[in-house]
């Protein structure tokens, strides 16, 4: 853990000395580019874009940021901490005049209204009842189409069958946290969801299990059409994977297989439908993941934001959008960057979180 924390923290002192260089490594398609939007921001993960272009960060330490671009030139001018002390606040969301923010085991309400953000602002519980396993807890929230707040709770393992069925679901409830209900089930970890601009359905990835090689199984894209789907875990990964131990028990109907299987290990969190115009039309619905990058892989992978492209309800493909945070020597601690999330920005470009740079990113197009 030590050495860890020592790789994250050296690499977000050399990023911050020479930004310009360490980005000059990320190759993106013709046309695009990728800049600063913000740094000095330790372990950020989740975005969330308010009013006027204010960015709301998560971490996985113990602030809530808001990133305040006043001048217009892309680039946040001033960082607003909104809360402190808090227990790993990954998620974040903001709807209607609010600031939700999810902890590992409590979901807390600002409510900014009309006013502009300031720092310190004081917190409402909204539901405190979540476990508190940090193993795969860290919670990635957003307001679906139907006024509800959704919130993941990961399987507090590896691989295992929980008793506990809010273990290895999406759940939903009220904004006031009343109503809690499971709305998936059979997810072994998913950090990061999307509705569909058209549809309203929910899309989300999940990170398949570990210690099957360096091959399998997948990580995976998935939708949920409706409430009450299993997607497999602890029985099945990806589309065929049987689990050594629980896949005898596969039940014979009633599993949901991924749209999409990601790369094996890539640790695919945030994700986003591209609703912007500045991005050319083939983007337009696309779908964008950030892979925070492999651990469990002699060769490591991920550590990218990459596109899946969908011809309604399935994938037309997948690929790589933006690479090079992994240095050419290879390795996980040659990463100087590990993107978490990635949002659309007011002005139609695309935001990109990276809690080892501690930094934001702003990928633009310009023809």
């Amino acid at each position: 853990m030590k050495k860890i924390i020592l790789i994250t923290l050296v690499s977000t002192v050399l990023f911050c000395v020479q930004p310009e260089l360490a980005l000059s490594r990320i190759s993106l398609p013709p046309g695009f580019a990728i800049a600063v939007f913000a740094q000095d921001i330790l372990l950020a993960r989740q975005l969330a874009v308010g009013p006027n272009g204010t960015v709301f960060v998560g971490t996985r330490g113990d602030k809530v940021y808001a990133l305040v671009d006043k001048n217009n030139d892309f680039r946040a001018d001033e960082v607003i901490t909104v809360a402190r002390g808090l227990n790993a606040p990954n998620g974040v969301a903001f709807y209607k005049g609010s600031l939700y923010i999810a902890e590992i085991n409590r979901v807390s309400r600002i409510d900014f209204g009309d006013k502009p953000v300031y720092a310190n602002a004081p917190m409402k519980t909204v539901n405190d009842s979540f476990p508190r396993d940090t193993h795969h807890g860290y919670k990635y929230i957003k307001v679906g189409p139907d006024g509800k707040l959704y919130i993941p709770q990961g399987s507090p393992c590896n691989v295992c069958l929980p008793k506990d069925e809010r273990y290895g679901t999406i759940m939903r409830m009220n904004l006031d946290g009343s109503g809690l209900e499971v709305f998936a089930r059979g997810i072994r970890n998913s950090v990061g969801f999307a509705f569909h601009p058209v549809t309203g359905e929910l899309w989300f990835t999940d990170n398949g299990r570990d210690l099957l090689g360096d091959n399998i199984p997948p990580d995976e894209l998935n939708h949920a059409r409706v409430a009450g789907l299993h997607f497999g875990f602890p029985f099945l990964h990806g589309n065929r994977v049987r689990d050594p131990e629980f896949g005898a028990s596969l039940p014979a109907a009633g599993i949901t297989t991924p749209v999409q299987e990601l790369g094996p290990h890539v640790a695919s969190l945030g994700m986003t439908f591209y609703t912007g115009t500045q991005f050319p039309a083939e983007y337009r619905n696309a779908i964008f993941i950030a892979e925070h990058g492999s651990w469990n892989r002699s060769i490591p992978i991920g550590y990218r934001v990459t596109t899946v492209r969908l011809s309604g309800d399935s994938s037309s493909g997948y690929g790589a959008f933006g690479q090079g945070w992994m240095n050419p020597t290879g390795g996980r601690a040659n990463a100087w960057g590990r993107p978490v999330d990635v949002a659309v920005y007011a002005d139609g470009s695309l935001l990109v979180s990276d809690d080892a740079a501690g930094a934001v990113y702003r990928i633009s197009y310009g023809g």
